[in-house]
């Protein structure tokens, strides 16, 4: 039962995002000031989107629909750059009275991404952890709802292997290109072999995300 309604929440957010693609006269736009004051630095940050490798506008309004229709209160994030992705998980945190932990290795882009989240309004929301987060991520002690990997492809099995663990029963990982470039090989046959875990491939048209339940 949770799987189907897991899945459900997916396609409902993808048929949203395809909607949104569908009808360019129809743009995304904010329902109240909070969303208007993100927004506002995410369509400024978009001109910066091959620079920093951030994930596509439509993936980042996928990770906002899913992030708020699961009603998920704790996110871990592994790849901050400069804050997009994370902006976009804010939008629904703000909603589901939820938290970002997000980690980097590179002092620029964190500061950055403070200064991004700040000039949003939701620096509140946010906490950046610096440093190498293969072992960053051990200071981890809470249940996870979402973590999202967006970092060092090669190093995605272990992230998933240290995660795990706290992520909940119900929660999700995501992976973003999972098409190009792509992650490890032992990171695929990981996440679609796991019988205690199921994963769908989306967004293929783009750099692709997996997404995968925790059943038990």
């Amino acid at each position: 039962m949770l799987k189907k309604i897991i899945l459900c929440l997916i396609i409902s957010a993808l048929l949203a995002i395809n909607l949104y693609a569908q009808d360019k006269e129809n743009p995304f736009l904010p329902k109240d000031d909070g969303e208007k004051m993100i927004l506002s630095v995410i369509n400024d940050l978009n001109k910066y989107r091959g620079e920093y490798q951030n994930v596509s506008f439509e993936d980042g309004r996928f990770l906002r629909l899913l992030t708020e229709s699961t009603n998920a209160k704790n996110v871990v994030e592994i790849g901050t750059s400069n804050g997009y992705s994370g902006l976009w998980f804010c939008m629904a945190l703000r909603n589901t009275d939820g938290k970002l932990t997000t980690f980097d290795i590179d002092p620029e882009r964190i500061k950055l991404a403070q200064q991004n989240f700040k000039r949003a309004g939701v620096d509140k929301l946010v906490t950046i952890i610096e440093g190498d987060a293969h072992d960053k991520v051990k200071i981890l002690k809470d249940p996870i709802d979402i973590v999202f990997l967006d970092a060092d492809k090669s190093g995605y099995l272990d992230y998933l292997n240290k995660l795990l663990p706290l992520v909940r029963p119900g929660g999700l990982i995501l992976a973003h290109n999972v098409r190009r470039p792509t992650p490890s090989p032992e990171f695929l046959k990981a996440i679609t072999t796991n019988p205690d875990l199921e994963t769908m491939f989306l967004l293929m048209e783009g750099s692709g995300i997996s997404v995968t339940l925790k059943k038990r």
